[in-house]
């Protein structure tokens, strides 16, 4: 494991990135109404980033390259959803938007669940808890706790819910690269794992299941979807950890 550190200058290349992202994400989530495609929503986002003057950091990544400069995952999509024409907004859903840009050789990463129209009170409350353990997971980036400490205070607030911490997908470190080291789970033990230090930068990411903690991924090697098809959330900031405090590079 490889760990960058980011200097105050890196970081404030970063905060630029992850401003764009945090941007784009409030223009779509303007747009997420009944009625809406998916692959709409991905247009909008492409022709934000092109004006922004930056790059995706999702299209064409790994293998199966991915198609979109957008994942758009609706209701038991966890995550990866890939946009499409065929799949339209409708009231009552739940959409996750994960976007990622690169600016200046520098990488943005954020995701929001946007509830469309009048969602039911069971999917709200998923939703609310989910945006809400991200809060605590943010709290928890101060010098001299542990990694460990980022995800138990993800798991322990949500379990005791009635939910599900996804486990097959993480948070990660992020820098000139969309993924670095270290991987950020969403669950752990207090007290455990590495050190936090003035200059680790992180994108936490809770996924979180209405049902069980089961996913699957479809054929097309990306939509990532509940065992049980029951809703998933998910809420995703990058956060610099200072001497002074957490600072969140992807809200204004």
């Amino acid at each position: 494991m490889k760990i960058f550190y980011k200097t105050k200058a890196e970081i404030e290349k970063l905060r630029v990135a992850n401003l764009i992202v945090a941007d784009i994400l409030d223009l779509l989530e303007e747009h997420c109404r009944p009625g809406v495609s998916t692959a709409e929503l991905n247009e909008l986002a492409a022709k934000a980033l092109k004006k922004a003057g930056a790059e995706s950091a999702f299209l064409g990544y790994s293998n199966p390259p991915y198609p979109a400069v957008l994942c758009t995952s609706v209701n038991e999509v966890v995550v990866h959803g890939i946009p499409r024409r065929d799949v339209v907004l409708k009231d009552g859903d739940i959409i996750g938007l994960d976007f990622g840009a690169f600016k200046d050789g520098f990488c943005g990463d954020s995701a929001r669940t946007v509830m469309v129209g009048k969602v039911p009170e069971r999917v709200r409350r998923l939703v609310e808890a989910t945006r809400r353990a991200l809060d605590l997971a943010i709290e928890k980036c101060v010098v001299g706790n542990r990694l460990q400490d980022i995800g138990w205070a993800v798991q322990s607030y949500v379990e005791p819910l009635g939910y599900a911490v996804v486990r097959k997908f993480v948070g990660h470190g992020i820098g000139r690269a969309m993924h670095e080291d270290p991987q950020v789970p969403n669950f752990g033990e207090p007290n455990k794992g590495i050190k936090l230090k003035p200059g680790l930068v992180l994108a936490i990411e809770p996924m979180v299941n209405a049902g069980t903690a089961d996913v699957e991924v479809l054929e097309d090697g990306w939509t990532a979807v509940t065992r049980d098809r029951q809703p998933s959330a998910h809420f995703e900031h990058s956060v610099a950890i200072t001497e002074d405090r957490p600072i969140v590079l992807s809200r204004r």
